[in-house]
């Protein structure tokens, strides 16, 4: 029977064991959006994994939603990333980075002079979005016009490209959570009547895009997409998610990915069953059906529900996580009062079993 902490293959990179760092956004970024030495730190800290996710990585000015966030959009965050992908590959881990474009999550006060967030439609988030400047309402995004669609699924590829070139091993799409990839999927965020929206096969057609032209610049092998059906995170509404998820793995399988990473709801195990056997590649799960994931969480492996698990919570708390999941623990207990901003407390601090 096959394990959480047997090797396997990932599109030819090698996997020590089967447990991934969930992505995970920390707004812990230097100036400029670059990654720091805390971030170098906090990665190698739990290079143990079989595979690091990063936090989201915006792949453009404009797909920055929340402060201290990073980005792989120009040479400075490029070196920057460089730093922490040589530390974690000479700990003997391996990472993929996470490319997040906000959409409509956001707000004009975190971007530069004369932009404002976008979205497949004028349709404003409920909620507010935490600022430098305290809480503001999340505004009307501008709708992206057919070039402007155009233009951000090249910033994606540029993005991927540039992660390569940073040392990662590839990249992770952001395509749940209610961010922009998730907004084209969801039928309350698009209600375009183009071809960009108007039916499930058309709603699907901007994440395929992006896979597509990350694939044509950095290979299959080297790319992965998160997805996170039913979510209602950020204002997003799926009623009936099947029907566009079947569509969208449908459209993905023939490329050969690396793996499809699925956040799973409390009432998600039946779609993510159906979807396992459509795509034939790796799954990745996270299992959120009854809170963040445990530590017993990892029977979808032995169950063969999945190929691999992601942790978030447990694994920011425990940086040496695979040694306590195989010695049964004890765990830290993660501070969600540290998750977001600040620096060490929280974020490095967290002992290892051999402190």
């Amino acid at each position: 029977m096959t394990t959480v902490f047997d090797p396997i293959d990932l599109s030819g990179i090698q996997l020590a064991n089967r447990i991934a760092l969930a992505p995970m956004t920390r707004s812990r970024a230097g100036e400029g959006g670059t990654a720091t030495d805390l971030t170098v730190e906090y990665y190698t800290q739990r290079a143990s994994a079989g595979l690091l996710i990063t936090e989201g990585v915006q792949p453009s000015v404009v797909g920055q939603g929340y402060p201290s966030t990073p980005g792989l959009h120009s040479a400075e965050q490029v070196a920057s990333w460089r730093k922490v992908t040589d530390s974690v590959h000479a700990a003997g881990g391996r990472i993929f980075a996470q490319i997040m474009h906000a959409g409509r999550i956001g707000h004009p006060v975190l971007l530069p002079d004369g932009l404002s967030p976008v979205g497949p439609s004028p349709v404003t988030a409920p909620g507010q979005v935490y600022t430098h400047v305290g809480p503001k309402d999340f505004v009307e995004p501008r709708e992206l016009s057919d070039s402007e669609i155009r233009a951000t699924i090249a910033d994606f590829a540029a993005a991927a490209r540039n992660a390569v070139e940073a040392g990662f091993d590839g990249v992770e799409l952001h395509g749940a959570n209610g961010y922009l990839i998730h907004q084209f999927l969801a039928p309350n965020t698009n209600l375009r009547t183009d071809g960009w929206g108007g039916s499930d096969q058309a709603r699907v057609r901007f994440a395929v895009e992006v896979t597509k032209a990350v694939v044509a610049e950095i290979g299959a092998a080297r790319t992965g997409l998160r997805i996170s059906p039913g979510n209602p995170y950020n204002g997003i509404e799926e009623p009936e998610p099947d029907a566009v998820y079947h569509a969208l793995v449908a459209e993905l399988e023939p490329l050969g990915l690396a793996y499809l990473h699925v956040l799973e709801q409390a009432d998600g195990r039946e779609l993510t069953l159906a979807l396992r056997k459509k795509f034939t590649g790796t799954l990745v799960i996270n299992v959120f059906s009854e809170g963040p994931t445990g530590p017993e969480r990892h029977t979808v492996i032995d169950d063969g529900i999945a190929d691999v698990i992601s942790y978030g919570a447990l694994f920011l708390a425990n940086p040496d996580l695979p040694a306590r999941l195989k010695a049964g623990g004890p765990f830290n207990t993660p501070d969600p009062s540290t998750f977001f901003g600040g620096g060490v407390k929280g974020y490095t601090d967290y002992p290892a079993l051999t402190d």
